[in-house]
């Protein structure tokens, strides 16, 4: 019995591109079904291919652009649309706010059932280009090929690369000559590491074998002039290990402006390296960032805003939401470094930071020590396991609750002790509109949301971080 042959997809002709959707891609209507595709914008007449059809919808890309819509901009980075990193280069910025914007009023008005009093125009970020202060890469000896260089059939004696992964093929990253969401000194310094890497011999990772001295490096900038240098080795034999120095010796020589040079030697089967020890080669194991007037310090393993001067607006609008008076026992949730918590210290009684990262928290008492602020207290342990009854008695129930907890949102336990809690003000930090959405629906038996502010921190993409305020019903 012969097996049915698939369809083949079909190509849909002069379709218009109707509004931006999830994931930084846009949404058209054909037929009834929406169709979902990236690196266009609304306004677009398109041909679209079709690459996945179900029931209710389908993905396509698109194949000839017709007529580019007036939303429509020429994006600046060569790699765009094969890193998927910045997908909406291509979506002048003033739409792509407008779009922030609709998505969070979206979440909260659809998944929190939240009644929007006050919901504040988004802030824009000041720089586009050039905003971010961390930046990590990766290393492959198996280096993803454009559809172009695919099409030319042609077998490449170098296959190295170190770049940014391609979504779906996790073994694979994209040779990236310039990335322009970081100060110029990332590419630098990265194509720098690349030309010595091979004209030196140094292998590059195998993803699949966990193999290969060079894995992967972290660049960190700061406004007060600290540079930040991590490179991860996987190092098996005595050669690797000196392979090793005389790499790091070149970046120490070759780029003075590096404060802090670091290398981790990472055996694991992923590149995570908050469990590893981290070995100075150059400098201390940290920088500064200046945020107001207060100075910050930052580890390699620290959780710390990539966009350090949109962070700076972003605290503003959590203190004015907090209103604090000097009067208050605040309560910082998921504290990170204690940026939050130190920003709003001088205007509260006593602030207390909850964060599951030691070093982070270690990090955040150094803050307050640097900034001669004696009113926090700071734990390190897993929030649904510490924040609890018991916690709250001993140290007394909050008059404000700050908590910017991961994309996940916050656990349910960690609700339930928040409305033990009982604080007369939540204020709430998210870059996930729609856990936060969820929790402001778990939250709304006792609090109701007075206040809203998107601001974004990530130009080209279509993350958004969004402020709320919640006060006691």
């Amino acid at each position: 019995m012969a097996r049915n042959k698939k369809k083949p997809l079909p190509l849909l002709e002069n379709v218009t591109i109707a509004a931006c959707a999830a994931e930084g891609k846009a949404l058209a209507r054909v037929d009834d079904k929406v169709v979902f595709v990236p690196f266009v914008v609304p306004g677009d007449v398109v041909d679209l291919q079709v690459k996945k059809k179900k029931k209710s919808y389908m993905e396509a890309v698109a194949v000839k652009l017709h007529a580019a819509s007036p939303l429509r901009t020429q994006p600046m980075c060569s790699h765009y649309g094969v890193c998927g990193g910045c997908k909406w280069q291509c979506l002048r910025y003033e739409e792509q706010l407008k779009a922030k914007q609709q998505q969070v009023y979206d979440c909260l008005h659809r998944i929190g059932k939240v009644e929007l009093p006050d919901f504040e125009p988004i802030l824009g970020s000041a720089k586009i280009y050039g905003y971010r202060n961390k930046l990590e890469f990766g290393f492959s000896n198996k280096r993803w090929l454009t559809e172009e260089e695919v099409r030319q059939d042609v077998k490449y004696e170098v296959m190295d690369a170190v770049g940014f992964h391609i979504t779906g093929a996790f073994d694979k990253i994209l040779d990236i000559e310039e990335c322009m969401l970081m100060d110029p000194i990332n590419n630098l310094i990265r194509n720098d590491i690349r030309q010595y890497a091979l004209s030196h011999g140094l292998e590059f990772y195998d993803l699949r074998q966990n193999c290969g001295l060079l894995r992967s490096l972290m660049i960190r900038t700061s406004n007060t002039g600290d540079l930040m240098f991590l490179v991860q080795f996987r190092i098996d034999t005595p050669e690797q290990q000196k392979q090793a120095d005389d790499l790091m010796l070149h970046l120490s020589e070759s780029f003075p402006q590096i404060t802090s040079l670091l290398y981790v030697d990472n055996h694991k089967a992923n590149d995570t390296f908050g469990d590893q020890e981290i070995h100075v080669v150059k400098g201390k194991d940290y920088i500064y960032e200046q945020m107001g007037d207060l100075r910050f310090k930052v580890g390699p393993k620290s959780f710390y805003q990539t966009n350090t001067e949109q962070a700076y607006e972003l605290y503003k609008v959590v203190r004015t939401f907090a209103g604090l008076t000097g009067s208050e026992l605040v309560y910082d949730l998921y504290t990170g470094t204690g940026t939050i918590a130190n920003f709003v210290a001088r205007q509260a009684q006593k602030v207390i930071g909850i964060e599951y990262v030691p070093e982070a928290i270690e990090d955040a008492k150094v803050n307050s020590e640097i900034n001669k602020i004696d009113n926090t207290l700071f734990y390190a342990g897993d929030m649904k396991d510490l924040l609890n009854r018991e916690f709250i008695e001993v140290h007394g129930r909050p008059d404000v609750i700050i908590t910017d907890p991961p994309r996940a949102g916050m656990h349910q336990d960690v609700i339930d002790a928040i409305l033990f809690a009982a604080p007369q003000k939540i204020v709430y930090v998210s870059c996930n509109p729609a856990t936060q959405a969820r929790d402001l629906q778990l939250l709304d038996a006792a609090y109701k949301v007075e206040k809203v502010q998107p601001v974004d921190m990530f130009p080209h993409t279509q993350h958004v971080e969004n402020v709320v305020l919640l006060v006691r019903k």
